[in-house]
């Protein structure tokens, strides 16, 4: 099955994962033993996966995100915790072209020679490097100093308990600017035009920058700022008090010790479903796919997922503008996890979202 979104796959769309890996790793349970098939995007969140010791096959139709892949399992080979951050630009650095040089020589030739003409993004850190990253860039800097200043945006980002957030957004930072301009920029048109690639919306009903913003005022009151480092990139272009699972120094050398449990694809989906051979897998990471396609290929693909999973297994995925679960005739084999995954929805981080899905495969009989 070919892909039926038909997008450019031949620049980094999403030089981070932009899913919260926390939720991830409770609701997939990884462990040794256990084998999980991870959409890869930029790769953190196949590394959170590895993290646990499980195998992890991260695939992907675009090679510029498997490049950012191969690019940070050879810093984690090669590079120390802090200078891990340096290249990925969580934290200042100077030296960022010295630490890639380092890493070059365990890379592909082509992953090389990608990285090699995107000198400007290593030196910038390659956090920044993608087409959605340089989206939030343009907002952080032409968009929201219309609306507060740097000194609101640090008080916001202090954090606190939901009391104190929910009084602060209701006082100073729901202002009417806010929410016009918020619309604007988050709205169908320009999000397809800076963000992600048109072709992504064309499931999509309703108002975008609606659903965005009631779910952008669930984190800033909801979920403690100061923890939270998706909010923090957007609004300062890196990471002050928090950062993703995988870039956490507790999690950095298991992650380290298990790189050799990973394995990376250009594939699609249905490609690798078909022809794996290496006895099922216990959890899928599925990030957002099936806001892409249509309710067709949406049933026709958990079949396929159906062939592939262990008895038991679970799948992850989310839900950003279109609705999408498993359909009442295959109730006999995938059975929601509806409170589990609600609970750990709360708790999203990464606040694009609408709904967080869980499935897991039933016995067979």
């Amino acid at each position: 099955m070919s892909s039926p979104v038909q997008a450019d796959f031949t620049r980094i769309r999403y030089a981070q994962v932009w899913e919260d890996a926390d939720i991830l790793v409770a609701a997939l349970k990884p462990a040794p033993g256990k084998r999980m098939l991870s959409i890869s995007s930029a790769g953190d969140n196949a590394l959170a996966l590895l993290s646990q010791g499980a195998k992890v096959v991260a695939i992907d139709l675009n090679p510029a995100q498997l490049f950012c892949l191969e690019l940070r399992v050879a810093a984690y080979r090669h590079l120390q915790h802090g200078e891990l951050l340096r290249l990925i630009g969580s934290r200042p650095g100077e030296d960022r072209e010295e630490l890639f040089a380092r890493c070059r020589p365990d890379l592909s030739d082509d992953c090389r020679r990608f990285w090699d003409g995107h000198r400007e993004d290593i030196r910038n850190g390659i956090g920044g490097a993608g087409k959605f990253e340089r989206y939030f860039a343009a907002f952080r800097e032409r968009v929201l100093p219309w609306i507060h200043s740097h000194a609101t945006v640090d008080r916001l980002l202090e954090g606190g308990d939901v009391e104190k957030q929910t009084a602060f957004y209701a006082s100073t930072w729901d202002s009417w600017r806010w929410r016009l301009l918020f619309r604007v920029f988050f709205s169908r048109f320009v999000m397809g035009r800076m963000g992600r690639d048109p072709a992504f919306f064309k499931h999509v009903e309703g108002s975008v920058s609606d659903r965005i913003l009631e779910r952008t005022k669930h984190a800033l009151t909801q979920i403690d700022c100061a923890s939270n480092p998706y909010l923090q990139w957007i609004l300062t272009g890196t990471h002050t008090t928090a950062l993703p699972y995988a870039l956490r120094p507790e999690n950095f050398d298991s992650i380290r010790n298990n790189l050799d449990g990973l394995t990376w694809k250009l594939s699609s989906i249905e490609d690798v479903l078909e022809d794996d051979q290496g006895g099922g897998f216990d959890g899928f990471n599925l990030s957002d796919i099936f806001e892409y396609v249509d309710e067709a290929h949406f049933h026709a693909l958990l079949c396929k997922l159906d062939r592939a999973a262990n008895p038991g297994a679970r799948m992850a995925y989310w839900n950003m503008l279109v609705p999408r679960s498993r359909p009442p005739e295959m109730a006999d084999i995938w059975e929601p996890r509806d409170e589990v995954a609600h609970e750990l929805f709360l708790q999203d981080k990464a606040f694009f979202y609408s709904r967080f899905v869980i499935e897991e495969r039933r016995a067979r009989a």
